[in-house]
């Protein structure tokens, strides 16, 4: 208990507030890593997850590019794109190494969105007249934007843990206090930036989640609201 405390009194430290890397300072360097790499995946994944959801084709080559993907060393991944580039574009290194790590999870959330709808409603967007288009942008994503944002969920949460590795290289984060906490065996230093990360992630966990539910179309709410639970049926009596 005595280390948590410490770890709590680091972080609200008034120290934190000056110094080389405030920890106000941090915390935005953090998210901005963060957002930036999520939202650069994102411009990239879907689109190409609906055109796959939409279309029907290239699912087998999404699923075995995303495998790929997950499988590469995000920290090797990083320091490769670091000696490559140089120091000047270091920040830029960092961030295609999140991108990679966000795009897997965003891609398979996007396509897997379009799957999950039933064809019947697609059957019957066309039976009443709707175009290629519209089925697109009126039925299609509506539908699929819980399972989509579901995958962005999931890439944030990967990439905001990832972050921390970024001090590797020179940049800033949360992962600043947790090297320097290694450098100097400062172990309150090192919980004390830990529970900060772990905050941020719950925080923006619950966020995503939140807004999971309040994309969900009125229609398909009402309708799970209203789906009756199957009665269990009664045991018969067993005689003595």
């Amino acid at each position: 208990m005595n280390l948590f405390a410490d770890a709590f009194a680091w972080i609200f430290s008034p120290d934190r507030l000056t110094g080389s890397l405030p920890l106000p300072e941090a915390i935005a360097q953090h998210l901005a890593f963060t957002f930036g790499s999520v939202l650069v995946a994102a411009l990239i994944a879907i689109p190409a997850g609906w055109a796959i959801g939409h279309t029907g084709r290239g699912r087998e080559f999404a699923v075995a590019l995303s495998g790929a993907a997950r499988a590469i060393p995000t920290l090797g991944l990083v320091v490769l794109l670091y000696l490559l580039v140089g120091v000047v574009y270091k920040s830029q290194a960092a961030v295609v190494a999140f991108v990679i790590l966000a795009i897997p999870s965003i891609l398979a959330g996007a396509y897997a969105g379009f799957e999950a709808i039933d064809r019947s409603t697609i059957s019957a967007a066309r039976a009443v007249g709707m175009t290629g288009r519209q089925i697109l942008w009126k039925v299609e994503v509506p539908l699929g934007l819980p399972l989509l944002i579901g995958g962005v969920r999931s890439a944030t949460l990967q990439v905001v843990a990832t972050v921390t590795i970024a001090t590797y290289v020179g940049l800033g984060g949360l992962g600043f206090y947790i090297i320097q906490g290694i450098q100097l065996r400062d172990t309150a230093q090192i919980l004390g930036a830990s529970i900060l990360v772990v905050v941020l992630a719950l925080a923006l966990d619950g966020l995503f989640a939140l807004l999971q539910r309040i994309v969900v179309p009125r229609g398909v709410a009402a309708r799970t609201s209203r789906t009756p639970r199957p009665r269990r049926q009664a045991q018969p009596a067993t005689a003595s």
